[in-house]
């Protein structure tokens, strides 16, 4: 059965620290013990705890910020959060510092220093970090580079060690709580897109599910995902032009009882017309995103509760 949210039995946690600012926590995970429902939320791109050393780094300031945070899209997750009782876990550290849905070795090299740069030649970098978008974002369309300097060995390390092992051990950590007391959890993974070109026949999605191409979750909870999206009336499209990145890569496990999705949202649905600030939308985006994980909630549940028995899906 699934338990109404209770906000008495809510439990924050702080963890990380932020380079340039380590006084302030790398993300904060509110969790409730026991849990109401078999679902995390997590927000990773909606940092926006920006040290002065890291904006005086910046070519372009807090132009760049913007244009690489999920805007606002830790307030949608905390809206729903407080709707459902879902787990919720948000990155306070700025993408531009550095991004948690990569690898730890999703690097361009090009970007340190000679002497911080590994041994016995560069590793062919991956196809994310030559568009710009590895580990550290090094450049954006329109704008170019986006640092004034090379990075040193020690700005590396500190960034994986104050933020992106941090935040991915509480991630796993909350995963296997809910897995232990539901018998199976679900990672919804929420980040925000720009608006996306119309299609043959009708409008761009709002909605992006991904699920690394069925891999990172049961068919059951992208079915129950697709119904939901059609009958609130909100387009809805399945892993192009996004199909989940290294969080779904690192911690699904399906045939364990972990499951994930990532979940773009038009950002143009909820912000204002500037893409900027909360819009009218923004209550009916939580709505919206409420109703989809009550409804996955209880798909996930009861694949806990047939956990070790056939599946006909399958």
């Amino acid at each position: 059965m699934i338990d109404l949210p209770d906000e008495s039995d809510s439990r924050q946690e702080r963890g990380g620290w932020i380079p340039g600012a380590p006084s302030v926590a790398a993300y904060v995970l509110d969790a409730r013990e026991p849990s109401a429902i078999p679902v995390v939320i997590a927000a990773p791109h909606g940092g926006r705890a920006y040290p002065q050393s890291l904006l005086r780094e910046l070519r372009h300031g807090s132009s760049v910020a913007l244009r690489l945070e999920d805007r606002y899209v830790d307030r949608l997750a905390q809206g729903v959060a407080t709707a459902t009782g879902a787990s919720l876990l948000l990155a306070h550290a700025p993408r531009a510092m550095i991004d948690l849905n990569r690898a730890p070795d999703d690097i361009d090299w090009e970007m340190f220093a000679r002497d911080a740069r590994p041994a016995g030649g560069l590793p062919l970098p991956s196809r994310r970090a030559r568009s710009g978008l590895g580990l550290i974002p090094r450049r954006l369309a329109g704008m170019g580079e986006l640092w004034r300097r090379r990075f040193g060995s020690q700005d590396l390390k500190d960034r994986l060690e104050g933020i992106h092992e941090p935040y991915h051990a509480a991630l796993a950590r909350v995963l296997s709580g809910l897995r232990e007391r539901w018998g199976a959890a679900l990672l919804i993974d929420l980040h925000s897109m720009p608006p996306l070109p119309s299609r043959p026949g009708g409008p761009g999605a709002q909605i992006v599910l991904g699920d690394r191409f069925g891999a990172s979750c049961h068919g059951s909870v992208v079915a129950a995902a697709f119904a939901h999206f059609a009958q609130v009336g909100r387009e809805a499209a399945h892993n192009r032009p996004y199909a989940g990145g290294y969080v779904l890569e690192r911690h699904a496990d399906p045939s364990s009882g972990i499951h994930a999705l990532q979940i773009e949202i038009d950002r143009s649905r909820y912000l204002d017309s500037a893409l900027a600030e909360p819009g009218q939308g923004m209550e009916e985006m939580v709505e919206d995103i409420a109703g989809l994980v009550r409804r996955l909630a209880s798909v996930v549940a009861d694949l806990g509760q047939n956990a070790g028995w056939p599946l006909a899906a399958e």
